[in-house]
């Protein structure tokens, strides 16, 4: 895994924030953008091979950062090109109280880059060991797309 919390990486999203409205932490209010789409279903916590490491929330919500990024790697797109994340979790209270070192591994993992986001707490998830899902969307700008 590489380090993304000191890049800087190009795109050609504009950020959409209304006059006068304070500005968000962590995600956007909005974003621009043209290009492909790459859809990403939700991620879980659980490696390649579809087996939980852990039970910790910011251990699976580590890994289910890393599987999206993965997923947009095969589309040839990177966690600068993402446009919106949808984070669902079974427990607010935890993640909540947990929200510095998922700030943290969120950093590592996708940098300083903060697409549109919305955070949801469900009752369960599909898979039962699963703490948190997260789906995305991205979109790869037309120049990028023939290099």
């Amino acid at each position: 895994m590489t380090d993304q919390s000191n890049k800087v990486a190009p795109t050609l999203h504009q950020i959409l924030q209304p006059d006068g409205w304070v500005k968000p932490r962590g995600y956007a209010n909005g974003i621009s953008a043209s290009g492909r789409t790459i859809y990403v279903a939700g991620q879980v916590g659980w490696n390649a091979q579809g087996q939980f490491e852990s039970d910790d929330l910011v251990a699976q919500t580590g890994q289910a950062l890393r599987n999206v990024v993965a997923v947009l790697a095969v589309g040839g797109a990177g966690p600068e090109h993402l446009t919106s994340m949808t984070w669902y979790f079974t427990d607010k209270a935890e993640y909540l109280a947990r929200l510095p070192e998922i700030g943290t591994i969120y950093r590592h993992t996708i940098g300083r880059h903060f697409p549109t986001m919305a955070a949801i707490e469900v009752s369960a998830l599909m898979e039962g060991r699963a703490k948190i899902e997260i789906q995305a969307i991205a979109v790869l700008p037309a120049q990028l797309e023939a290099t």
